[in-house]
């Protein structure tokens, strides 16, 4: 795992840390764990992935109905079914609420 964090390129890394570090305030019993190649994040049965790409990184692993209202605020970052793509120039617009309520929702039993 952290070998796939040391590897994120300088100018995602932020953006890596801030989600991540929501993730892990709002469910201080997770720890990340490297499924499908990515950092995932587990709560009960549910799952979260949260990806380094090229763009920023993608969020994985929602439910449509478990976004919190995400993606109504923010359909833009919507691409495909499932997944959010969070580009940093985007994010510096959402705020550390918005990205909780996602994390809960997706998370929370």
């Amino acid at each position: 795992m952290q070998e796939y964090v040391d590897a994120i390129a300088p100018e995602r890394r932020p953006l890596f840390d801030r989600v991540s570090g929501l993730i892990l305030e709002a469910f201080p019993e997770t720890s990340p764990t490297l499924s499908y190649g990515m950092p995932t994040y587990r709560v009960g049965e549910r799952r979260l992935h949260v990806g380094a790409r090229q763009h920023g990184i993608s969020i994985y692993g929602w439910g449509k109905d478990r976004d919190g209202g995400f993606t109504t605020r923010h359909p833009e970052l919507v691409s495909g079914r499932g997944t959010i793509r969070l580009r940093s120039k985007d994010a510096a617009g959402i705020t550390d609420d918005q990205l909780r309520g996602l994390v809960r929702a997706a998370l929370e039993a």
